[in-house]
């Protein structure tokens, strides 16, 4: 064990009251429910089901989507009760329902011990990163199998690659999203990782409603149309002043526009001057004049990815980090986001390379691009690469299923 481990291992002893009192803040910052904050220091909120259970951590929403279709069918094969932990309030309530969830212990004695003690998981799966000494010590020494799942390039290998080669080599199964990370781990020492495609273009993608999928595509079939999905306030104004370029360039242009908190709605109509708008909120549906149909509701991106052949995702002009880009590209939408787009680097990675988005730096670039693209061979092309590229990763979950299932069948049977 490096030194660093150690450093951190013995000051998480010896002052636990600091990770308690940073993880109080976190958890009162992300509007958690007060009660459940008992679950971050290992005190369980719901009881252990009999028979065996498989564990998924899962830090925010992206990791849980890229493995919540792997963690049932796990379950559902090995005849195991699914448990996913998160970090954050988003992550828990993208878990899907009637799976069990519990916000994950921090990393002290007590907590790790706690949670360990409780819940006596028969496998453990990490998804990306997200990997505490303790946890990962703990469980491996009570003889947990371990598994991390579509890990990503990381700058905290690149900075203590002994520590984190440390902490790599208690995994029993090792996967990787693509050959560049395979190749950062093994150079670490981790010779089982395995490139197997990113889980996060295999995860199913968002559903629509099909009686409002066909009351939708009959009132815009014929038109030209984009879509700007998950915008933030720093989103807002650039993606505004694009579609006035939009709508000088093509007649009838309209623009489905989902904020990523539909409590944005009245900003983003504030933006709009002059701009006829209608809102989903309402009932109501785009007239033949409506330059924005604003969808301010929730669970409704499958319904715009299946109608827009060209998506915005936001989050990527601000601060946010970006959103999930296999969303569209797997429902055949181009995609175009902004510049920051940390949270999802590999995808766009990917799919810019593949010719399935693109980047742009500001709103008077997304005019044009999108001005560009409408109605284009360009455009089609992109759509195409995006599905295909999408397809390709889609034989990810059945890869990493066939590495997990000789850890569950090794796994001892509890009570």
């Amino acid at each position: 064990m490096t030194l660093l481990l150690r450093g951190l291992l013995g000051l998480t002893r010896i002052a636990p009251a600091l990770p308690r009192h940073l993880a109080l803040r976190a958890h009162q910052r992300m509007d958690a429910a007060p009660e459940r904050f008992l679950e971050r220091l290992g005190r369980a909120s719901l009881a252990r089901p009999e028979g065996r259970l498989i564990w998924v951590h899962a830090a925010s929403v992206g990791e849980v989507v890229a493995a919540r279709d792997l963690g049932q069918d796990l379950a559902r094969e090995a005849g195991a009760t699914l448990l996913f932990t998160t970090s954050t309030q988003g992550g828990a309530g993208a878990v899907p329902k009637g799976v069990l969830h519990q916000f994950a212990p921090i990393d002290t004695v007590d907590a790790v011990r706690g949670f360990l003690d409780h819940w006596r998981p028969d496998l453990g799966i990490f998804v990306e990163a997200d990997l505490w000494p303790r946890v990962l010590l703990e469980a491996k020494g009570r003889g947990v199998r371990l598994a991390l799942v579509n890990a990503r390039a990381s700058r905290t290998r690149r900075r203590a690659p002994r520590s984190m080669a440390a902490l790599l080599s208690r995994f029993d199964v090792v996967t990787a999203q693509d050959a560049v990370v395979e190749r950062e781990l093994r150079d670490l020492g981790i010779a089982r990782a395995q490139a197997v495609g990113d889980l996060r273009a295999a995860a199913e993608p968002p559903g629509a409603d099909p009686d409002a999928l066909a009351a939708l595509t009959d009132t815009i079939t014929g038109r030209p149309v984009w879509a700007a999905v998950s915008t933030h306030p720093a989103d807002e104004e650039a993606v505004a002043s694009a579609h006035c370029a939009v709508m000088a360039a093509h007649q009838g242009a309209l623009l489905l526009w989902a904020p990523r908190h539909p409590a944005r709605a009245e900003a983003v109509a504030g933006t709009l001057k002059g701009i006829r708008v209608t809102r989903r909120s309402l009932g109501e549906l785009p007239a033949s004049n409506t330059d924005v149909h604003l969808v301010d509701t929730l669970g409704e991106t499958g319904l715009l990815f299946r109608l827009a052949p060209l998506t915005f995702l936001g989050g990527g002009l601000g601060p946010e980090g970006g959103h999930n880009p296999w969303e569209p590209a797997r429902l055949g939408s181009a995609v175009l986001s902004g510049p920051g787009v940390a949270n999802h680097r590999d995808g766009f990675r990917q799919l810019t390379a593949a010719g399935a988005a693109r980047i742009v730096e500001s709103g008077a670039e997304l005019g044009l691009t999108v001005a560009d693209l409408l109605g284009s061979a360009d455009l089609e092309t992109m759509r195409a690469a995006a599905a295909r590229i999408a397809a390709e990763g889609s034989g990810a979950r059945a890869r990493t299923l066939e590495l997990l299932h000789p850890l569950l069948a090794g796994a001892g049977k509890r009570a």
